[in-house]
């Protein structure tokens, strides 16, 4: 496990748990506990964690997670972007908003020919760059290294000459009454103002995405069509949701 996958499974155990200890982790990840220690450091300079004694705690408020520690590569995410792939008819024109999600959706769709793709995530846009049978538009805007978005007023003037036929959108939760949400208020209006370019919506989201509010609403949860999520989600938030206008697809 590399020093990046660490740093990610510890936060990721961090989020769950509020707190977690030197020696707990030197036995989940099997390294030394001095390994754990330099780590509980560099994320505490990050001001990702507080540390304490023997361990660490989590910040008194939800920060996000940046995305080179997210581990985002996992089977789940993987059957998400399979089934959103099905939805790409040949020649189509998307949209993919950032996150570790709509990263697996572009991967997934990399080899169909005569795709357009507009991004505003240059960790997407580096990857499909390569293709050559695939068509690349990237938004300007202002970079976020937490997401690798491109954001803002250029990023939106971008947008407002475009029309995608379906719009992938990742977010970091989805409540039937809050909406879909995301960390990042700027974030939230580029992805807003992309959700309204496309004929069609589809909101990709892990189950651990529902019923998570975010600081920033992107919109409501009617405003998208679809949601695909992956088994074990919880019913009750799938049964709101789906009263709240959403299609909800679990794979």
């Amino acid at each position: 496990m590399s020093k990046t996958e660490r740093f990610g499974r510890i936060l990721e155990l961090l989020a769950h748990d509020g707190t977690v200890t030197v020696t707990a982790l030197a036995g989940e990840l099997g390294v030394s506990e001095a390994t754990i220690r330099r780590d509980l450091q560099a994320l505490g300079e990050q001001r990702l964690l507080e540390r304490s004694h023997g361990g660490a705690v989590a910040h008194g408020t939800a920060h996000e997670l940046p995305v080179r520690y997210r581990t985002g590569r996992s089977e789940e995410k993987r059957r998400i972007a399979r089934a959103a792939a099905e939805l790409v008819t040949d020649g189509a024109v998307i949209a993919l908003t950032g996150g570790t999600t709509t990263t697996e959706v572009a991967r997934t769709l990399a080899l169909r020919q005569g795709l357009t793709v507009v991004t505003n995530a240059l960790n997407i846009a580096v990857e499909l760059a390569v293709r050559p049978d695939l068509k690349l538009i990237v938004t300007g805007g202002v970079a976020r290294s937490a997401s690798y978005e491109l954001v803002g007023a250029l990023a939106e003037a971008t947008l407002r000459g475009l029309n995608v036929d379906i719009a992938f959108v990742g977010v970091d939760g989805v409540d039937a009454e809050r909406g879909l949400t995301t960390q990042n208020e700027v974030e939230a209006a580029t992805n807003r103002a992309l959700m309204s370019r496309a004929h069609s919506t589809v909101v990709v989201a892990d189950a651990s995405k529902l019923g998570r509010v975010a600081l920033a609403q992107i919109a409501a949860a009617g405003a998208a069509d679809r949601l695909i999520t992956n088994e074990g989600a919880d019913a009750g938030q799938i049964e709101r949701l789906r009263a709240a206008g959403l299609t909800v697809t679990s794979v």
